[in-house]
Protein backbone atom coordinates (compact mmCIF):
# COMPACT_ATOMS: atom_id res chain seq x y z
CA UNK A 1 0.00 0.00 0.00
CA UNK A 2 0.70 3.81 -0.41
CA UNK A 3 1.65 5.60 2.83
CA UNK A 4 2.02 9.72 3.27
CA UNK A 5 5.49 10.51 4.46
CA UNK A 6 3.54 13.90 6.49
CA UNK A 7 1.51 10.93 8.13
CA UNK A 8 4.47 8.69 9.39
CA UNK A 9 5.88 11.79 11.25
CA UNK A 10 5.34 11.05 14.80
CA UNK A 11 4.45 7.46 14.92
CA UNK A 12 5.64 5.93 18.03
CA UNK A 13 8.77 3.66 17.74
CA UNK A 14 8.66 0.53 20.48
CA UNK A 15 11.88 -1.53 20.72
CA UNK A 16 11.18 -5.33 21.38
CA UNK A 17 11.09 -4.41 25.50
CA UNK A 18 10.31 -0.35 25.28
CA UNK A 19 8.62 2.70 23.66
CA UNK A 20 11.73 4.65 23.23
CA UNK A 21 10.47 7.74 20.57
CA UNK A 22 8.75 8.80 17.50
CA UNK A 23 9.65 9.53 13.85
CA UNK A 24 11.09 13.03 13.88
CA UNK A 25 12.03 12.79 10.36
CA UNK A 26 13.00 10.60 6.95
CA UNK A 27 15.97 10.14 4.99
CA UNK A 28 15.98 9.29 1.69
CA UNK A 29 18.74 8.72 -0.62
CA UNK A 30 18.70 10.74 -3.97
CA UNK A 31 19.97 7.70 -6.17
CA UNK A 32 17.17 5.14 -5.26
CA UNK A 33 14.57 7.55 -3.96
CA UNK A 34 14.06 5.06 -1.21
CA UNK A 35 13.62 6.07 2.93
CA UNK A 36 16.68 4.49 4.31
CA UNK A 37 16.39 5.72 7.68
CA UNK A 38 13.97 7.09 10.24
CA UNK A 39 15.27 9.84 12.39
CA UNK A 40 13.86 8.80 16.30
CA UNK A 41 12.91 12.16 18.61
CA UNK A 42 14.02 10.09 22.02
CA UNK A 43 12.90 12.85 24.28
CA UNK A 44 15.15 13.16 27.09
CA UNK A 45 16.75 9.72 26.46
CA UNK A 46 19.97 9.99 24.18
CA UNK A 47 19.40 13.75 23.70
CA UNK A 48 22.83 14.83 22.57
CA UNK A 49 22.93 12.09 19.69
CA UNK A 50 20.94 11.38 16.44
CA UNK A 51 18.97 8.06 16.69
CA UNK A 52 18.46 6.46 13.23
CA UNK A 53 16.00 3.36 12.66
CA UNK A 54 15.75 1.25 9.32
CA UNK A 55 13.07 -0.18 7.38
CA UNK A 56 14.97 -3.32 7.99
CA UNK A 57 14.34 -3.26 11.84
CA UNK A 58 10.68 -2.94 11.48
CA UNK A 59 9.33 -6.32 12.76
CA UNK A 60 5.47 -4.92 12.05
CA UNK A 61 3.71 -1.76 11.37
CA UNK A 62 0.56 -1.08 13.00
CA UNK A 63 -0.98 1.63 10.70
CA UNK A 64 -3.95 2.48 13.14
CA UNK A 65 -2.13 3.34 16.23
CA UNK A 66 0.47 4.84 13.97
CA UNK A 67 3.30 2.60 15.56
CA UNK A 68 6.46 0.84 13.91
CA UNK A 69 7.43 -2.15 16.20
CA UNK A 70 10.99 -2.75 15.89
CA UNK A 71 12.87 -6.25 15.97
CA UNK A 72 16.04 -4.86 18.07
CA UNK A 73 15.62 -4.04 21.87
CA UNK A 74 16.17 -0.72 23.98
CA UNK A 75 19.98 -1.48 24.38
CA UNK A 76 20.98 -2.26 21.40
CA UNK A 77 20.26 1.27 19.98
CA UNK A 78 21.02 2.20 23.18
CA UNK A 79 24.38 0.97 22.03
CA UNK A 80 24.52 1.78 18.66
CA UNK A 81 27.16 4.18 16.85
CA UNK A 82 25.29 7.26 16.09
CA UNK A 83 26.37 10.67 14.97
CA UNK A 84 25.88 13.84 16.91
CA UNK A 85 22.91 15.20 17.09
CA UNK A 86 23.60 18.00 14.12
CA UNK A 87 26.14 15.91 12.29
CA UNK A 88 25.27 14.95 9.02
CA UNK A 89 25.17 11.41 8.04
CA UNK A 90 27.58 10.26 6.14
CA UNK A 91 28.48 6.86 4.38
CA UNK A 92 31.35 5.87 6.90
CA UNK A 93 28.55 6.58 9.76
CA UNK A 94 25.97 4.27 7.75
CA UNK A 95 29.18 1.56 7.23
CA UNK A 96 28.97 1.59 11.23
CA UNK A 97 25.63 1.15 12.05
CA UNK A 98 24.76 -1.66 9.53
CA UNK A 99 28.25 -3.32 10.70
CA UNK A 100 26.68 -3.11 14.73
CA UNK A 101 23.02 -4.38 13.66
CA UNK A 102 24.55 -6.97 10.87
CA UNK A 103 22.63 -5.56 8.01
CA UNK A 104 24.01 -5.90 4.52
CA UNK A 105 24.34 -2.77 2.82
CA UNK A 106 21.35 -1.64 0.77
CA UNK A 107 23.79 0.26 -1.74
CA UNK A 108 25.30 -3.09 -2.74
CA UNK A 109 23.94 -5.62 -4.95
CA UNK A 110 21.40 -6.05 -7.10
CA UNK A 111 18.34 -5.22 -5.14
CA UNK A 112 16.77 -1.95 -4.14
CA UNK A 113 18.07 -3.15 -0.44
CA UNK A 114 21.13 -4.51 -1.45
CA UNK A 115 20.60 -8.64 -1.55
CA UNK A 116 16.51 -8.11 -1.60
CA UNK A 117 13.94 -5.98 -2.99
CA UNK A 118 11.95 -5.36 0.44
CA UNK A 119 13.93 -4.51 3.67
CA UNK A 120 11.46 -7.32 5.37
CA UNK A 121 13.03 -9.82 2.99
CA UNK A 122 16.30 -9.32 4.36
CA UNK A 123 15.55 -11.15 7.44
CA UNK A 124 15.54 -10.90 11.12
CA UNK A 125 19.41 -9.92 12.09
CA UNK A 126 20.97 -10.53 15.69
CA UNK A 127 22.30 -7.49 16.44
CA UNK A 128 26.32 -7.14 16.29
CA UNK A 129 26.92 -9.18 13.42
CA UNK A 130 29.25 -8.41 10.72
CA UNK A 131 27.47 -6.89 7.17
CA UNK A 132 28.04 -7.46 3.94
CA UNK A 133 31.92 -6.03 3.02
CA UNK A 134 30.79 -6.58 -0.62
CA UNK A 135 31.26 -2.89 -2.07
CA UNK A 136 28.56 -1.52 -5.05
CA UNK A 137 31.01 -1.18 -7.88
CA UNK A 138 28.72 2.15 -9.09
CA UNK A 139 29.34 3.76 -5.41
CA UNK A 140 33.07 5.14 -6.36
CA UNK A 141 31.79 8.90 -4.84
CA UNK A 142 33.77 7.81 -1.73
CA UNK A 143 32.67 6.10 1.86
CA UNK A 144 32.08 9.81 3.32
CA UNK A 145 30.10 10.57 0.19
CA UNK A 146 26.29 11.48 1.52
CA UNK A 147 23.93 10.70 -0.33
CA UNK A 148 21.07 11.03 1.93
CA UNK A 149 18.25 13.84 2.06
CA UNK A 150 15.80 14.81 4.55
CA UNK A 151 12.34 14.64 4.17
CA UNK A 152 11.61 18.01 6.32
CA UNK A 153 14.42 19.84 4.37
CA UNK A 154 12.87 18.80 0.81
CA UNK A 155 9.56 19.70 2.04
CA UNK A 156 8.68 23.02 0.43
CA UNK A 157 11.30 22.80 -2.97
CA UNK A 158 9.53 24.88 -5.38
CA UNK A 159 7.68 23.04 -8.41
CA UNK A 160 8.71 23.69 -12.20
CA UNK A 161 6.90 22.90 -15.07
CA UNK A 162 8.66 22.77 -18.48
CA UNK A 163 7.03 26.87 -19.21
CA UNK A 164 7.32 28.06 -15.47
CA UNK A 165 7.11 27.56 -11.85
CA UNK A 166 3.77 25.66 -10.82
CA UNK A 167 3.40 24.83 -6.80
CA UNK A 168 5.85 23.54 -3.91
CA UNK A 169 6.48 20.05 -2.52
CA UNK A 170 3.71 19.35 0.00
CA UNK A 171 4.81 16.00 0.66
CA UNK A 172 5.47 12.59 -0.61
CA UNK A 173 3.83 9.05 -1.47
CA UNK A 174 5.73 5.65 -0.63
CA UNK A 175 5.44 2.27 -0.69
CA UNK A 176 5.05 1.16 2.63
CA UNK A 177 6.57 -2.50 1.42
CA UNK A 178 9.64 -1.08 -0.36
CA UNK A 179 9.89 2.47 1.58
CA UNK A 180 10.23 3.87 -2.05
CA UNK A 181 9.12 7.55 -2.39
CA UNK A 182 6.17 6.76 -5.60
CA UNK A 183 4.54 10.47 -5.85
CA UNK A 184 4.77 14.27 -4.73
CA UNK A 185 2.08 16.28 -3.94
CA UNK A 186 2.11 19.24 -5.53
CA UNK A 187 0.79 22.56 -3.58
CA UNK A 188 -0.40 24.92 -5.97
CA UNK A 189 -1.83 27.29 -3.74
CA UNK A 190 1.10 29.93 -3.63
CA UNK A 191 0.50 30.65 -7.74
CA UNK A 192 -2.66 29.74 -8.86
CA UNK A 193 -5.78 31.60 -7.50
CA UNK A 194 -7.68 29.68 -4.64
CA UNK A 195 -4.96 26.80 -5.61
CA UNK A 196 -5.28 22.68 -5.06
CA UNK A 197 -2.80 19.80 -4.35
CA UNK A 198 -2.11 17.55 -7.46
CA UNK A 199 -0.37 14.08 -7.19
CA UNK A 200 2.58 13.67 -9.65
CA UNK A 201 4.48 10.15 -10.54
CA UNK A 202 8.56 10.89 -9.48
CA UNK A 203 8.69 8.99 -13.15
CA UNK A 204 7.99 12.23 -14.34
CA UNK A 205 10.41 14.70 -12.96
CA UNK A 206 13.09 15.47 -15.25
CA UNK A 207 15.54 16.77 -12.66
CA UNK A 208 16.12 17.91 -9.45
CA UNK A 209 18.51 20.66 -8.82
CA UNK A 210 19.25 20.63 -5.36
CA UNK A 211 21.14 23.94 -5.40
CA UNK A 212 17.82 25.76 -6.76
CA UNK A 213 15.93 23.85 -4.46
CA UNK A 214 14.15 22.56 -7.18
CA UNK A 215 12.27 19.72 -8.79
CA UNK A 216 11.92 19.72 -12.82
CA UNK A 217 8.51 17.89 -14.03
CA UNK A 218 8.51 16.88 -17.62
CA UNK A 219 5.03 18.07 -17.52
CA UNK A 220 3.70 21.69 -18.72
CA UNK A 221 2.42 24.26 -15.98
CA UNK A 222 -1.19 24.25 -17.75
CA UNK A 223 -1.12 19.79 -17.78
CA UNK A 224 -0.58 20.22 -13.93
CA UNK A 225 -3.25 23.08 -13.04
CA UNK A 226 -5.65 20.78 -14.77
CA UNK A 227 -4.65 17.61 -13.42
CA UNK A 228 -7.06 15.47 -10.93
CA UNK A 229 -7.26 17.43 -7.66
CA UNK A 230 -5.67 15.41 -5.02
CA UNK A 231 -7.52 14.39 -1.63
CA UNK A 232 -5.16 13.48 1.39
CA UNK A 233 -7.76 11.94 3.63
CA UNK A 234 -8.04 8.91 0.39
CA UNK A 235 -5.84 6.63 -0.17
CA UNK A 236 -3.54 6.12 -3.24
CA UNK A 237 -4.72 2.69 -4.51
CA UNK A 238 -4.84 1.05 -7.72
CA UNK A 239 -7.65 3.35 -8.92
CA UNK A 240 -6.08 6.29 -8.04
CA UNK A 241 -2.89 5.49 -9.81
CA UNK A 242 -5.23 4.53 -12.94
CA UNK A 243 -6.53 7.16 -13.41
CA UNK A 244 -4.10 10.05 -12.77
CA UNK A 245 -1.41 8.24 -15.76
CA UNK A 246 -4.52 8.05 -18.21
CA UNK A 247 -5.11 12.12 -17.49
CA UNK A 248 -1.43 12.70 -18.19
CA UNK A 249 -1.15 10.12 -21.18
CA UNK A 250 1.62 7.89 -19.79
CA UNK A 251 1.95 4.26 -19.66
CA UNK A 252 1.34 3.23 -16.05
CA UNK A 253 4.90 2.17 -14.37
CA UNK A 254 4.41 0.88 -11.32
CA UNK A 255 8.31 1.43 -10.27
CA UNK A 256 10.81 4.22 -10.92
CA UNK A 257 13.11 2.79 -13.45
CA UNK A 258 17.05 2.36 -12.21
CA UNK A 259 18.36 4.67 -14.86
CA UNK A 260 15.68 7.41 -14.16
CA UNK A 261 16.25 7.38 -10.78
CA UNK A 262 20.16 7.97 -11.09
CA UNK A 263 19.36 10.70 -13.94
CA UNK A 264 16.66 12.73 -11.50
CA UNK A 265 19.68 12.92 -9.30
CA UNK A 266 21.97 13.71 -11.44
CA UNK A 267 21.00 15.55 -14.29
CA UNK A 268 24.15 16.41 -15.88
CA UNK A 269 24.90 12.78 -16.06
Amino acid sequence: MHRSANEIIGYKLHAEDDHFGTCEDLLFDDRWWTVRHIVANTGNWLISRKVLVSPIMIDRPDWHTRSLFLNVSKEAVENCPSPSKDEPVSREHEKKLFQYYGYPYYWAGTGLWGPATYPAAVGTITPGGAADKDEDPDDTDGSENNHLRSFKEVKGYFIKGSDGDIGHVEDFILDDETWALRYVVVDTRNWLPGGKKVLLSLNWAKTVIWEDSTFEMDLTTQAIENGPEFDPEKPVNMETETRLYDYYGRPFEKTIDKHLQQHIANPFV
